[in-house]
């Protein structure tokens, strides 16, 4: 029996990632308030906070009917830059502010990951349920004020952890990344696969196509 993918996630770039990689899935959406999460764990490190939320994404999901039987892969991303935790900025404001101050400079894109195997032991579930993260240093271009205030006019950046995409628009104005692209994108498909092997189910058992 093919093993059955799903995506915890309503992101098109995860579920395009995943697709580019050949990689079959569906794609179940949970209804985690982020929010409440986070207020209820009280204050951790932007990474802890992505790995909490990857995870609170990935358990919710996996206990709908809908889910039942498959491998359930949860992501959430952050953004740590100043010191501080940037989510997705909601409003053109923010993300005008946020972008103007990071022009020019770097900031580390957390991508937390979390599987459970919700399949049966007769059909091979190993009942497994963890997780790992993976993270970036994103290098900013110098940006000008109408290039910002296009950039924002477009509401890329208002659904986006850090305000910025590098598979979309918003690449223009990234001058390199240093350490994992994809988790940037917002799935790190490396992490995935050694996720996936700890359930003991390999990359090409996935695969959509073959060539």
């Amino acid at each position: 029996m093919t093993p059955r993918l799903i995506l915890a996630s309503r992101s098109p770039a995860r579920t395009k990632l995943l697709a580019d990689a050949g990689i079959g899935h569906d794609r179940l959406v949970s209804d985690v308030d982020e929010d409440a999460v986070v207020r209820e764990q009280g204050a951790v490190g932007p990474e802890e906070t992505a790995m909490l939320l990857a995870r609170a994404k990935a358990e919710a999901v996996a206990g709908l009917p809908e889910a039942a039987g498959g491998l359930v892969i949860g992501c959430d991303s952050v953004f740590e830059f100043g010191g501080e935790v940037h989510g997705k900025p909601l409003d053109p404001a923010t993300a005008t502010a946020r972008i103007r101050a990071m022009r020019g400079r770097s900031g580390v894109l957390h991508t937390g990951h979390w599987l459970v195997d919700t399949r049966d032991p007769a059909d091979g579930g190993t009942g497994f349920s963890g997780g790992a993260p993976a993270s970036a240093e994103v290098h900013f271009a110098q940006m000008s004020d109408d290039e910002v205030a296009a950039y924002v006019a477009t509401g890329e950046p208002l659904e986006v952890a850090g305000s910025f995409t590098i598979d979309s628009l918003g690449a223009s104005f990234v001058d390199r990344v240093e350490g994992d692209v994809h988790a940037v994108i917002g799935l790190s498909l490396s992490t995935l696969r050694t996720l996936l092997r700890e359930t003991g189910v390999s990359v090409p058992q996935l695969w959509t196509t073959h060539g």
